[in-house]
C-alpha cells in the first residue's frame, strides 16, 4: 500500500464539478472593470481555469503548511525565479547566474521542482524564466467553468461612510489629519463606491487527469487524494464579501479501469481511457425544475445521472464528506437522480 501511494497514478480520470455563487462575483474580468466574466453572445457566466487552480493551490498551501514536498510554487506576491534558482542550488550543487545551464542540469532542476512543489507536479509550470528549470505539462487540467443558465451581472452602488483624504497629499501627523477632518463638512466625509455581483449562478467545471503525464511529473495516488480534498473544499476557506456565498455542490468522477481480460492490456486501457471525455460529461444532466424561470437556489435544479449509459471500462463515482470530514469518492454508488432539497 505504501508503495502504491508513492507511485504515479495508473488510471485516466475525468471529473465534473457543480458549484454556485449567491450574491457575489465568482470571477471578475480585469478587462471589464472586474465585472463577472460572461459570454457576451448568450450571457452565460464564465470562471477561468486559473481561478479554479488558485483555490486548489490556496487550500493545499493552508492544509500542508506550504512545506515540501507539498509546497506551492505559484504563491501570492512572490518571485517565481527564487524557487527556480533554489532548484539548481539543490539539484546541481549550486547556481551560477553567469553560466547558462546545460540540458542535464535543467532536467535535474525540473525533477527537483516536481518532487517538492505540489502545483508543479499537478498542474505543470513554465520555469524557463531567469534560472532555467524547463517546462512541465501537468496531468490535472480544467476547462473554463460555465453557468448552466444566463446570469445577470449587477453593478451595485454602495455608500462608504468614511474617506481617505486629502488625496495626493500626506499630512505630517495624526493631529494634522484630525484638524483637517474637523474643518470638513459631514457630507464631504462620505463617498460612493460600487460592487459587481450576480444574484445567482450554477456553474459546471470540467476536469481531466492524465496517467501518462502523471508518470512524467510523479503525481501519485496520495497527490490525487489531496487533490480531491482540495477540490471539495476549495471555497470553504476562500470567503470574502466580494465572492458572496460560493459552494461546491456536486463532484462526479469518472475513472477508466479497462475491460480486457489480460492484465497488461487492461492496464494500458486504464491509462489511455475507454470512452471520450465529452460522452462521460453528457451522462450528467442538469436542468431547471419545472416552473422555475430565474434560479436563485441549487434546489431550483434537478440533477440526473444516466447510469445505464455508462460505457464499459469506466467506473463512476461522486464525492462526499467521510466520517473524518475529508472528501472521499464513493464508487459505483451514483444514483440515477440526485435529490436536491
Amino acid at each position: 500500500m505504501a508503495k502504491e501511494k508513492t507511485e504515479p497514478i495508473q488510471n485516466r480520470y475525468e471529473f465534473l464539478v457543480l458549484f454556485d455563487c449567491e450574491n457575489g462575483n465568482p470571477n471578475g474580468d480585469p478587462d471589464s472593470g472586474n465585472a463577472p466574466r460572461i459570454d457576451p453572445q448568450d450571457m452565460h457566466g464564465l470562471v477561468s481555469d486559473v481561478a479554479l487552480k488558485r483555490r486548489i493551490r490556496n487550500y493545499v498551501q493552508m492544509a500542508k503548511g506550504n512545506a515540501m514536498p507539498n509546497a506551492i510554487f505559484v504563491e501570492h506576491g512572490t518571485n517565481l525565479n527564487r524557487p527556480i534558482a533554489l532548484s539548481h542550488e539543490k539539484a546541481n550543487d549550486g547556481y551560477d547566474s553567469k553560466k547558462k545551464p546545460n540540458k542535464e542540469q535543467v532536467n535535474k532542476a525540473r525533477d527537483w521542482m516536481c518532487k517538492n512543489f505540489y502545483d508543479v507536479r499537478t498542474f505543470g509550470a513554465v520555469m524557463s524564466t531567469g534560472p532555467n528549470a524547463g517546462q512541465v505539462r501537468g496531468p490535472v487540467q480544467f476547462s473554463f467553468a460555465r453557468s448552466l443558465d444566463p446570469i445577470l451581472p449587477l453593478d451595485v452602488s454602495i455608500t462608504r461612510m468614511a474617506v481617505a483624504k486629502p488625496e495626493g497629499k500626506v499630512l505630517s501627523s495624526s493631529k494634522e489629519y484630525e484638524k483637517w477632518e474637523a474643518k470638513e463638512p459631514e457630507d464631504e466625509l462620505r463617498t460612493m463606491g460600487r460592487k459587481a455581483l450576480i444574484p445567482y449562478g450554477l456553474y459546471a467545471a470540467k476536469g481531466f487527469i492524465s496517467a501518462h503525464l502523471a508518470n512524467d511529473t510523479g503525481f501519485t495516488e496520495e497527490d490525487l487524494k489531496l487533490f480531491w480534498e482540495a477540490l471539495f473544499n476549495m471555497y470553504e476557506h476562500d470567503r470574502s464579501a466580494s465572492k458572496g456565498l460560493m459552494s461546491v455542490r456536486e463532484i462526479f468522477v469518472f475513472k477508466h479501469v479497462g475491460t480486457d481480460s489480460d492484465d497488461k492490456q487492461r492496464a494500458q486501457q486504464a491509462k489511455l481511457g475507454c470512452a471520450p471525455a465529452h460522452k462521460l460529461f453528457e451522462l450528467v444532466d442538469v436542468r431547471k425544475r419545472e416552473g422555475v424561470e430565474a434560479p436563485r437556489l441549487f434546489a431550483d435544479y434537478q440533477v440526473t445521472f444516466h447510469k445505464s449509459k455508462l460505457p464499459k471500462g469506466v467506473q463512476a463515482g461522486f464525492m462526499t464528506a467521510g466520517e473524518d470530514g475529508k472528501a472521499k469518492v464513493q464508487w459505483d454508488e451514483v444514483p440515477e437522480s440526485l435529490e436536491v432539497k
